[in-house]
């Protein structure tokens, strides 16, 4: 028995270029920009809506700030600075 053949009638799409913005470290090129647990309004921007820490693939920190920003955040909520987590109203 043949088996018919499987005709697409769709048009191929066309091939979109991504153009990828290269990600680098804010603390590493601004040396006037440090990091302190007592400053909420830098560490605020290394922070989501509802609070969680973002990561390091998507602020594009290196490891060694990246460190640095998270305990800095953790003091930062530890003494009030900064929510734990943001209520919903």
């Amino acid at each position: 028995m043949a088996v018919p053949e499987r005709r697409d009638t769709r048009p191929p799409r066309p091939q979109r270029k991504f153009f990828h913005r290269r990600k680098f470290c804010r603390f590493c090129t601004d040396s006037a920009l440090i990091i302190d647990y007592k400053s909420p309004d830098v560490l605020r921007d290394f922070v989501t809506e509802r609070g969680k820490i973002m990561p390091r693939r998507i602020t594009g920190n290196c490891a060694k700030h990246q460190r640095e920003l998270t305990t800095a955040i953790k003091r930062s909520r530890s003494i009030a600075l900064m929510p734990f987590a943001v209520t919903e109203g």
